[in-house]
């Protein structure tokens, strides 16, 4: 029998024996490795009650002992990578070095969290008015929830629950039922890092688990990351709660090549930018952008080379670039819009489907898949994809690929290549998109600035971790204070100045 994955809540392991369960597969191989359980309303119930009591305990820890705690999970974390990363290459299918990547982004966050003692800082005025002195602290919200996805099995849950740790705050995680172990494991890391019990819980399940993160009163604000569609549902439910709500949904992240960019930098960066993790990153580059035909014969070219030699294998395979997508299902739908595309007539260069790995053949492989001339009205290109499948889009000028990721549906991330510093500064400061690299093909933030994407990419007026996450997850309180001088006023009725 496949093993049964447990929810934690309250510094244990709860069975869920009661519950429907779904299979957790190894995508390298196709078979199933675990079981996890789906929490209905009376579980969710019970584990938030775990982490309203634990949030009581946390919030009267001050925020330099939590920093202390913070780090210690650090260390723990660190010392346990080997164990974390195999556990992300089992139930995703990236390579372990791609999962000693995962860990890592999610850890710098964590160590910028425990900076949170000088960061929730409030302010203070002496004498703002005669007599009067005001003061502001930053508190933690309370209980709430992260929703994470399978893409990125510890760092986004990382970046997610050591920011309101920091902050103060009791943290409930649902994160995908297609990776649920890593999760489960840093939040024991947790316990043992010294984290009191409830401080930081994990609850599997479905829509109905979320619905009911959402609808219970206890829960103070909801970080979301998936599609765009759920995340615009869950956005939208949880602020017609007056709760708040930062929810992270689709992209389609363009790089846009200039007729001065070294064509060689370029296509290395695209080949591991779109076909690394096989294309399961919400900032892998999807859509190749050259300007001028020229450009684009020499980049298409470059790219077919670097194709030629690329590697596909099990997760466990050191030799591979990457691994398998991680279900069937994902696999047939990434074939279908490949299908698609060449239907619309987009030219396919490269066709990864029915791709094959020796000893691995149920496993959940596409190969990395090349199309030129995709045009704005077709679905690969309208569509996310979440595999390994780049689009080249050719532009006649400037104008056009600045206007290409600008009139998008999706503004997550998006990139320039080129020598032209005017033209790079010209772009950054004119496109429509959140995040913006040049010559860096994937501009994910450091840890102390912040993660968020536009219109259809992003819900909510604060992005996650940095100095946004902290302002997330806490709340504001003002505090005007005068001391009696023993001089009595008397009563008035003339609206306070404040000199």
């Amino acid at each position: 029998m496949p093993q049964v994955i447990e929810h934690f809540i309250h510094g244990e392991r709860v069975s869920g024996d009661d519950q429907p369960t779904q299979d957790v597969f190894t995508p390298a191989t196709g078979e199933v490795s675990a079981q996890v359980p789906l929490a209905d309303a009376a579980a969710v119930d019970a584990v938030v009650d775990s982490a309203q009591r634990g949030f009581e305990a946390w919030s009267a820890v001050n925020p330099q002992r939590r920093a202390r705690v913070l780090l210690e999970w650090v260390r723990l974390i660190n010392e346990h990578a080997d164990e974390l990363a195999r556990g992300i290459a089992r139930e995703h299918g990236k390579t372990i070095p791609d999962a000693h990547g995962d860990i890592q982004r999610g850890v710098e966050v964590v160590e910028f969290a425990a900076g949170a003692p000088h960061l929730l800082k409030g302010e203070f005025t002496s004498n703002a008015a005669r007599g009067v002195d005001v003061h502001s602290a930053r508190e933690p919200l309370g209980v709430v929830a992260g929703i994470t996805p399978f893409n990125f099995p510890a760092m986004i849950p990382l970046w997610k629950a050591g920011i309101a740790l920091a902050a103060g705050n009791a943290v409930v995680l649902k994160p995908s039922e297609r990776c649920p172990s890593v999760p489960l494991r840093l939040a024991e890391l947790g316990l043992e890092a010294g984290l009191p019990a409830g401080a930081l819980n994990v609850v599997h399940g479905g829509k109905e688990a979320v619905d009911a993160l959402i609808d219970d009163q206890r829960v103070q604000a909801v970080g979301f990351v998936g599609s765009t569609p759920i995340a615009q549902a869950i956005y939208s439910r949880a602020t017609s709660q007056g709760k708040r709500a930062q929810c992270f949904g689709g992209a389609k992240n363009h790089l846009v090549i200039m007729p001065d960019a070294d064509i060689d930098q370029a296509a290395d960066a695209l080949v591991g930018a779109a076909f690394g993790s096989a294309g399961e990153r919400c900032m892998a580059v999807s859509v190749a952008v050259p300007v001028g035909e020229q450009t684009a014969d020499r980049l298409v070219a470059a790219l077919r080379e670097r194709m030629g030699s690329l590697r596909l294998g099990a997760s466990d395979d050191g030799s591979a670039d990457f691994g398998p997508v991680v279900t069937r299902a994902a696999k047939e739908r990434i074939e279908e819009l490949i299908g698609a595309g060449e239907a619309e007539g987009a030219e396919l260069l490269v066709d990864g489907r029915g791709a094959r790995v020796a000893g691995h053949e149920d496993g959940f492989y596409v190969g990395a898949t090349l199309f030129d001339r995709v045009t704005p009205q077709m679905r690969v290109y309208r569509e996310e994809v979440f595999g390994p499948v780049l689009c080249v889009v050719r532009a006649a000028d400037y104008e056009e690929a600045l206007r290409l990721p600008s009139e998008h549906e999706f503004g997550n991330g998006v990139s320039i290549f080129t020598s032209d510093g005017g033209a790079a500064r010209d772009f950054a400061t004119r496109v429509n998109v959140g995040m913006v690299g040049v010559n860096v093909p994937i501009p994910v933030p450091i840890a102390y600035y912040s993660f968020g994407g536009w219109k259809a990419s992003g819900f909510g007026d604060l992005n996650q971790y940095g100095t946004d996450g902290l302002k997330f997850y806490t709340k504001t309180k003002t505090v005007t204070t005068r001391w009696p001088s023993g001089v009595r006023e008397g009563a008035s009725f003339v609206m306070p100045r404040g000199s």
